[in-house]
């Protein structure tokens, strides 16, 4: 059997599903998924962006491009997370 049809008792809680585990479970893998897609784009982009003719090595000047992009791309991910969150914060205070 899969791990999506697993026995949610809890062994001995009486038949109760333990909602808070389940919600770090799903979070962190929500987590995992978007650093996976994170890494993802940012290799295409970076490779498309870096590498004209693809073989077995990078020149120097292909590594120096690839890293410079992987940073840009990280700090505009940073810096749209946390003008995202900061947002998401002054939309629920306002409620």
């Amino acid at each position: 059997m899969d791990g999506f049809g697993s026995d949610f008792s809890g062994g001995g809680s009486g038949g109760k599903v333990d909602t808070g585990i389940i919600m770090e479970q799903v979070k962190v893998q929500i987590a995992v998924a978007n650093a996976q897609e994170l890494l993802q784009r940012m290799t295409d982009k970076c490779f498309k962006k870096c590498v004209g003719k693809p073989g077995s090595t990078l020149d120097n000047s292909e590594q120096k491009c690839i890293a410079m992009c992987m940073d840009r791309y990280m700090d505009a991910w940073n810096t749209v997370s946390r003008t995202y969150n900061s947002r998401l914060q002054r939309e629920r205070a306002r409620m």
